[in-house]
C-alpha cells in the first residue's frame, strides 16, 4: 500500500495527505495544525494501523476466515478503522464528503492493502484453529 501510493501521488497530481500524522498526533493529544507536515508521524499511522489490522486478517486466517471474502470484509475493516479514528480526532471528514476520485483511490488503497495481506495470511498462516462444527452460526 505505501509503495503503490508513493507511485499514485505524483501519476494523479495529488497533494500528499497529513491526516494519518494528525489523527495519530491527536490520538495521543498532541496538537498539530493543517499546515504542518509531520512525514514521520504519517508512516507511523499507516504501519501501525497497518501491522494491527493486518494481525486481524492473519487472526482470521488461523480461525478459517479465509480467502476472497475475508479479503473483502478485510477491507471493510480497515476503511472503518481509518474513518473512526480519523472522525473521532476532529481530523478526517466523512467520505460522503470526498471528491469522488479522492474517495476511489482510498478505495483501491485499502483493497490493494487487504488484498495482499489476506494472500500473504492465507499462504502463512494454517488454519489450524478452523471450527467444524456446523453450518449456521446459531
Amino acid at each position: 500500500m505505501t509503495a503503490a501510493g508513493q507511485l499514485e501521488i505524483p501519476l494523479q497530481g495529488r497533494r500528499r495527505s497529513y491526516v494519518p500524522a494528525r489523527t495519530l498526533r491527536g490520538l495521543l493529544g498532541l496538537r498539530t495544525s493543517d499546515a504542518d507536515r509531520p512525514v514521520v508521524w504519517n508512516h507511523l499511522m499507516h504501519w501501525g494501523t497497518g501491522a494491527v489490522v493486518g494481525a486481524l486478517r492473519g487472526v482470521w486466517a488461523v480461525t478459517g476466515i479465509r480467502g476472497p471474502v475475508a479479503n473483502v470484509h478485510h477491507t471493510a475493516v480497515r476503511l472503518a478503522v481509518d474513518q473512526t479514528l480519523e472522525n473521532g480526532t476532529g481530523v478526517g471528514a466523512p467520505p460522503t464528503t470526498w471528491p469522488k476520485r479522492e474517495l476511489a483511490v482510498d478505495l483501491a488503497g485499502k483493497t490493494l492493502y487487504s488484498v495482499v495481506t489476506g494472500i500473504v495470511a492465507d499462504r502463512w498462516i494454517a488454519p489450524v484453529l478452523e471450527s467444524h462444527r456446523g453450518r449456521t452460526s446459531h
